[in-house]
């Protein structure tokens, strides 16, 4: 078997997250497969030591190959419709350094499979490592069920250049938070190739917003490489939900499964939840998250002493003034477009 492995990004802001997918990797995919976790900043003082007591994990520390995936983005964005019409202010929020996941394809892994930090593995990855035998993109997501309004590439301007047809493109949609791919596919050379026809050929207009995982889903598309999404297999087993906001599971021993038909699941994913939510959590909040016990099991499970014994929730001044802030924020970012 060529290697096989897991990335994931990560910083101090998502160690609690990290330390939860570690141990649901460990329990539920192998306790030895590889995991490389990819900075996404400097801040790396606790993920550090948590990474040196893992004989497994690993910290990847090839940074001019995330230098080249930052100044790709850069690029990018410097040239997108929406990009241009933002502040230098806004540009910075939103130019994040989500896009360094994608330095996994110039790791030491032939075949690897990437998880966002805020997600825990519920099943190994024998599926996922067969399918890479045959595509070279694997996904597990429900985007391509997305409107036209909110798909990550605009449809009806990539039907403009007359070069693929909606139909043809819309079950090509995916997202960036659960992958598997393999090393090289996406080296300099071909990054060198989309900035002529995204800049030059201005195919950035294709892009559907200032966000990587819009940028992934045209370079999926636009290197032309075989791709298969579980989501839209002919075998109902493999379709599942996996947003712990949006779909419903069944806890059986710690493992989470498909509410319907109780089909086994890669991973849930809880997008739309902060770091702070989990921190907060973590000290014994009772914060409003779903399916919050799970993870709880997974993020003490190595110090079970250390879990909150029970969970409670903030006084109304804590709540007020945390609603004060959110609406603050909201505020400053309309002002900042």
């Amino acid at each position: 078997m060529s290697s096989f492995g897991i990335y994931t990004l990560a910083n101090d802001a998502v160690y609690d997250q990290l330390v939860a997918l570690l141990n649901s990797i460990e329990v539920n995919v192998s306790p030895d497969i590889p995991v490389c976790v990819i900075p996404y900043d400097e801040r790396l003082e606790r993920v550090k030591p948590e990474v040196d007591s893992r004989t497994n994990v690993t910290l990847f520390d090839n940074w001019d190959s995330i230098q080249r995936w930052e100044d790709f983005a850069q690029q990018v964005w410097a040239a997108h419709p929406q990009g241009r019409q933002k502040n230098a202010a806004r540009l910075v929020r939103v130019r994040k350094h989500a896009q360094r996941r994608y330095a996994a394809f110039d790791g030491s892994f032939d075949k690897f499979v990437v998880y966002d930090a805020d997600s825990l593995a519920m099943k190994p990855l024998n599926n996922i490592y067969e399918k890479l035998e045959k595509y070279d993109f694997v996904f597990d997501d429900w985007e391509h069920k997305k409107t036209d309004s909110v798909a990550a590439l605009k449809l009806s301007k990539i039907e403009e250049y007359g070069q693929f047809k909606a139909a043809e493109v819309r079950p090509k949609l995916h997202c960036s938070s659960f992958f598997g791919t393999k090393l090289g596919l996406l080296d300099e050379t071909t990054l060198s190739n989309f900035i002529e026809r995204l800049i030059n050929q201005r195919e950035v207009e294709w892009i559907n917003g200032v966000s990587e995982a819009f940028l992934f889903n045209y370079m999926t598309l636009r290197c032309d490489r075989p791709l298969y999404n579980f989501t839209l297999s002919p075998n109902g087993q493999d379709r599942t939900g996996n947003c712990a906001d949006a779909d419903p599971f069944v806890n059986i021993d710690n493992v989470l499964y498909n509410e319907q038909g109780l089909k086994p699941i890669h991973r849930i994913h809880y997008m739309n939840y902060s770091a702070s939510d989990f921190v907060r959590l973590c000290q014994g909040e009772d914060v409003n998250i779903c399916y919050k016990d799970i993870f709880l099991y997974y993020r003490f499970l190595k110090q079970p002493e250390q879990r909150p014994k029970t969970l409670k929730r903030p006084n109304q001044l804590t709540t007020m003034k945390r609603l004060l802030n959110k609406r603050l924020n909201q505020v400053k970012k309309r002002i900042s477009r």
